[in-house]
């Protein structure tokens, strides 16, 4: 009897080890580098940016409450195909839906609720909106998304870049 209850305490020991290692492998999977994550810009500093280097502005809209928008984060916005399309072909803006800052939205200047619901006549979050260099807004979408809709919905936008980057 005792030494079945050796037996099972090294058993208990050795995978609660492993178990231990696989936990500390899932966490050194989980952590990003900075070069692993959208790197989200200022709204007026990108708008700024676009007009120089002619690339589109991809903005996601966001709220504290919003559990897509939480799940994206974990996710979508970590793919290495998202992260890598955001940062090197978009200047990729993160706003808060119910901010209170004022930004340039077309040809107005409201806070960001405003420009959501009055401008780019949204009603939903997540919600994206992509503009052209010229400060203008081209499209609006909301849906959560997985990081395969986030690069395909990417590269629809890029297909149409050189018609959209002439408005």
């Amino acid at each position: 009897m005792k030494r079945f209850a050796v037996m099972t305490w090294v058993l208990l020991c050795f995978f609660g080890a492993l178990s231990l290692a696989w936990a500390k492998e899932g966490l050194k999977k989980s952590v990003t580098t900075t070069r692993d994550s959208v790197h989200w810009e200022d709204y007026s500093e990108a708008l700024a940016r676009a007009k120089i280097d002619q690339k589109m502005v991809f903005v996601d809209i966001v709220a504290d409450w919003c559990i897509p928008c939480r799940e994206m984060d974990k996710t979508t916005y970590r793919d290495k195909q998202v992260v890598e399309t955001l940062n090197n072909r978009f200047h990729p803006v993160r706003l808060d839906q119910a901010a209170e800052e004022t930004i340039q939205c077309d040809t107005k200047r409201l806070p960001v609720n405003r420009c959501f619901f009055n401008v780019w006549n949204l009603q939903a979050l997540p919600s994206y909106v992509l503009i052209a260099p010229k400060g203008l807004s081209i499209l609006t979408y909301s849906n959560g998304l997985d990081a395969d809709q986030m690069n395909l919905l990417l590269m629809q936008f890029l297909t149409k870049e050189k018609e959209w980057l002439a408005q």
